[in-house]
């Protein structure tokens, strides 16, 4: 049987999360999977029954290993991309086209050594604090234009705290 063209399948329900520190600066981490400078904000899957402000907890504990964080923002709306062909029959199983994420912004209320990346089931080998406009330039290109829009719609929170 045929697989539906990627354009037919669903989007899978995400958050993602902007961790800022006390510097303005945002968390990016590199991922274990990709044999290029792949960063990332710290993202995953909404589970059953989750709410997306508690599956972006979930997952900073999950990727980060803290989610010692303030909440302190929220995205107004939905960000959705494509994957690429070469990703789309590989990843999740081939049932999804992309993710369409909620994104939520805490600010980092630890000290680095809190982060630790060796977690259950690692997804990253590095992590970094970057200033926000390096942040989309440092994503793989299907996903710079959501990275560059939520910088953009948080940048109220992106400045350094006493």
């Amino acid at each position: 049987m045929a697989k539906p063209a990627n354009g037919s399948l669903p989007y899978r329900r995400g958050v993602g999360i902007m961790v800022l520190n006390r510097d303005g600066r945002i968390l990016v981490a590199r991922r274990i999977d990709m044999p290029s400078e792949a960063w990332q904000m710290p993202q995953g899957g909404i589970d059953r029954g989750e709410t997306p402000i508690e599956a972006a907890r979930r997952e900073l504990l999950e990727e980060i290993g803290t989610a010692n964080g303030e909440f302190v923002g929220e995205s107004r709306d939905w960000y959705s991309y494509d994957l690429p062909p070469d990703l789309a029959g590989r990843l999740w199983r081939g049932r999804f086209r992309g993710q369409t994420q909620k994104w939520f912004a805490f600010r980092f209320a630890g000290d680095d050594r809190e982060i630790n990346l060796e977690t259950e089931k690692p997804e990253f080998l590095a992590w970094k604090w970057a200033p926000a406009d390096d942040v989309p330039r440092l994503i793989v290109p299907f996903k710079r234009d959501i990275y560059a829009a939520i910088v953009s719609e948080f940048s109220s929170y992106i400045v350094p705290r006493p």
